[in-house]
């Protein structure tokens, strides 16, 4: 058995039933029915969430309340793609910062500096995926002609989770009414004139833990 295939099956035993399952996806369809977007999961067991995708597609979540918080020379306003989410969800965590006023923190790339990361703390189940950034424009810091890039304008960075939706996740989180993760955002703040000493903010987010659907709702029969 190839080792993509034992992944497959690893969750359950593999039967001939199983032989031409298809995988699930999305399809996003405009008022005319034409499909504008579509998403295909990499593995059956682990899904997108409907908020997670509309993230993708640039539309801002409204549904969970964000925290706000005030670190050194950056605003910082984060939350979660879903309040609840269940074993199998691959969820958003979303981080909106603003640098003060004539103020940049350096992007990946920037050598000699401490670019902004986030670091999730491991956890069994919890696997944190590559975190996504925007595009960063090139500072030029005359003194020393020198060209890095940095973000300087409100930007976001999204991290995606996946909360395993294997039989010993399912079972590690039964019984349990949310999961909380934990986190760290690390960066360094200039101005025109001065480099300040990197930053390192604890970050936290509690989300409600609902049970894995395993029924099809069917719709009443009139």
């Amino acid at each position: 058995m190839s080792q993509a295939a034992a992944k497959f099956v690893s969750v359950v035993n593999p039967r001939a039933g199983m032989v031409g399952i298809a995988f699930p996806g999305t399809f996003l369809l405009d008022r005319r029915g034409k499909v504008t977007s579509r998403f295909f999961e990499d593995f059956y067991i682990e899904r997108n969430t409907a908020s997670s995708l509309m993230l993708k597609l640039g539309v801002a979540g409204d549904s969970v309340a964000g925290t706000e918080i005030s670190s050194a020379r950056l605003k910082l306003r984060t939350y979660p793609s879903d309040a609840a989410v269940a074993p199998g969800n691959r969820f958003t965590l979303v981080l909106d910062l603003t640098p003060d006023p004539r103020i940049h923190v350096y992007a990946p790339g920037a050598k000699g500096y401490r670019a902004v990361a986030l670091k999730i703390d491991p956890q069994p189940f919890v696997r944190a995926l590559d975190l996504q950034f925007p595009k960063a424009e090139i500072y030029h810091f005359k003194p020393l002609d020198e060209r890095v890039p940095v973000y300087q304008k409100p930007f976001q960075l999204r991290q995606e989770i996946v909360l395993e939706g294997s039989p010993p996740a399912q079972a590690a989180f039964r019984g349990k009414d949310s999961v909380t993760i934990t986190g760290t955002l690390e960066y360094q703040a200039c101005d025109d004139q001065l480099c300040f000493n990197p930053v390192t903010v604890p970050l936290s987010w509690r989300l409600t833990l609902r049970e894995l659907i395993r029924t099809p709702t069917l719709p009443a029969k009139p």
